[in-house]
């Protein structure tokens, strides 16, 4: 943008100026005429007149020589004024003239610089309070998009922490029936392997349970032909009596086999009844006196059938049948 600085100033040009100079010069040409003869007519010195006068001088005696007056000094003339001349006057007349339209077209000009400048500076300031005005509005506008874009950017972001919210919703939902269809298949495995588990149990403890039969009615037919033979007692041929340490030892075979995680109330005793062979191999175990809690009863039971063969006893067999005592918090 152009400034009034780029411009030179350049007066505006006044009409009849040509005009106006020529009538000031009729006039100090005027008035030079009049001071020329006013100065003549007043310098002008009349013609001078010349006349002797002679008077008869009386006899008279010679005076006394007086004494010679002091010569007194004469004044020094006094300095001729130099009269300007008429023509020095009007030439110094029309310089003062020319100097006053000079001075009064400087002020005139000085005036036109100082209104010009006025009214540039009142054009820049307003410019500069226009540019301002519009910077502001720029950055109120700048301001205003920011802060919408901060606010798309936060509901973005939000929408986007409740989707990867959701996301993992899901995610841990599908996860959860994953564990559960895999928790639910574990324990159906674990049941259907438990139930095989019990159904080969139950078939090897009849196999057990038949293999026992037939040795205890072979084990009965030979005692009962050396009972005919040689009169000696069941007790005899099958083993004796049990020592007295006997029955612990075997409950410290039994115990560890036993699986009971019940939590029962005082310590009830469970009774139990064992057969066995000579060699401790397991003929029979029965419950001869019931704890009062069925668990606790079963378990001992199936391990007592865990424990087959039982260990032989201190003369190298075992004895025909014994009973044991079973406690939960013994």
């Amino acid at each position: 943008m152009k400034t009034a600085d780029s411009y030179p100033y350049q007066p505006v040009k006044e009409r009849g100026t040509l005009r106006s100079f020529l009538l000031a010069l009729f006039m100090h040409l005027l008035l030079a005429i009049v001071l020329y003869y006013g100065v003549n007519w007043q310098i002008s010195t009349p013609a001078g007149v010349e006349a002797e006068l002679w008077e008869e001088i009386p006899d008279t005696p010679a005076p006394e020589p007086t004494p010679r007056p002091q010569p007194q000094p004469t004044p020094a003339p006094p300095a001729p004024v130099a009269q300007p001349r008429p023509e020095e006057d009007a030439d110094i007349a029309l310089e003062r003239q020319k100097r006053r339209e000079a001075e009064q077209r400087e002020a005139a000009r000085k005036q036109a610089e100082l209104k010009a400048r006025q009214e540039r500076e009142e054009r820049e300031a307003a410019e500069r309070r226009e540019a301002q005005r519009k910077e502001e509005q720029r950055k109120e506008a700048l301001r205003k998009e920011e802060q919408r874009k901060e606010e798309q950017r936060k509901e973005a972001q939000r929408k986007e922490d409740q989707q990867r919210a959701e996301e993992q919703k899901r995610k841990e939902q599908a996860e959860r029936k994953e564990e559960q269809a895999k928790k639910a298949k574990a324990d159906a495995e674990a049941k259907a392997k438990a139930k095989a588990d019990a159904d080969a149990k139950a078939k090897r403890e009849a196999a057990a349970n038949a293999q026992r039969q037939a040795e205890l009615a072979r084990l009965k037919a030979l005692a009962g032909g050396s009972g005919s033979g040689g009169g000696t007692s069941d007790n005899a041929g099958s083993g004796g009596r049990a020592s007295p340490g006997y029955a612990d030892k075997v409950r410290r075979r039994v115990k560890p086999n036993i699986v009971f995680t019940e939590d029962v109330q005082g310590n009830p005793t469970a009774v139990v009844s064992v057969s066995l062979a000579p060699d401790g191999s397991l003929l029979s175990a029965r419950l001869s006196k019931s704890s009062g809690n069925s668990a606790w009863d079963n378990a001992v039971l199936r391990a007592v059938e865990r424990s087959d063969p039982l260990p032989r006893d201190d003369n190298g067999k075992a004895p025909s049948s014994f009973t044991i005592t079973f406690r939960p918090k013994d």
